[in-house]
């Protein structure tokens, strides 16, 4: 599925139509640029998952990972200071992803390619200063169940 978003809250407004179809152990792996609008997504996801707006949802690129309770449960994760895939034992992140939580992970191209077979992948490319083409490959029957739903949503 390609989509474009026009604007900062068209991207959110992505999130948060995705975040309302979701269960428990969606993961999503996000691609693309600095600025390219990984975190609005997120955050919209947030809101899609009922995270309590007392939270703001910002990228996690110092503590790597940030854990926010909802619907289901919300890990953000932001790779880009992972230099070594290796490393990411030690986060614990292979025990998050083998949960029934939500999890977001910001520069998933750093994750080894078998980290899990069923997953939703976004690649988010800057057309412009306010739009975003992204393209969602969904892994998975009920991810691209929950893709074919969005498609419908879309029409």
């Amino acid at each position: 599925m390609k989509l474009t978003t026009h604007s900062l809250d068209e991207t959110q407004a992505l999130g948060i139509n995705i975040g309302k179809m979701l269960n428990a152990g969606a993961i999503f792996a996000l691609t693309g640029d600095l600025g390219s609008g990984k975190t609005s997504f997120v955050q919209g996801l947030a809101k899609g998952l009922d995270v309590s707006e007392k939270y703001y949802i910002t990228s996690p690129t110092f503590t790597l990972i940030n854990e926010y309770p909802g619907r289901c449960r919300l890990f953000h994760v932001d790779l880009y200071r992972i230099e070594n895939p290796l490393d990411l034992e030690e986060l614990g992140l292979y025990e998050i992803l083998n949960s029934d939580n939500v999890t977001a992970i910001e520069w998933a191209d750093r994750l080894l390619d078998d980290f899990t077979s069923d997953y939703i992948d976004m690649k988010f490319k800057i057309l412009d200063e306010e739009s975003r083409i992204i393209n969602i490959t969904a892994h998975g029957r009920e991810n691209i169940n929950l893709i074919k739903k969005l498609e419908h949503t879309k029409r």
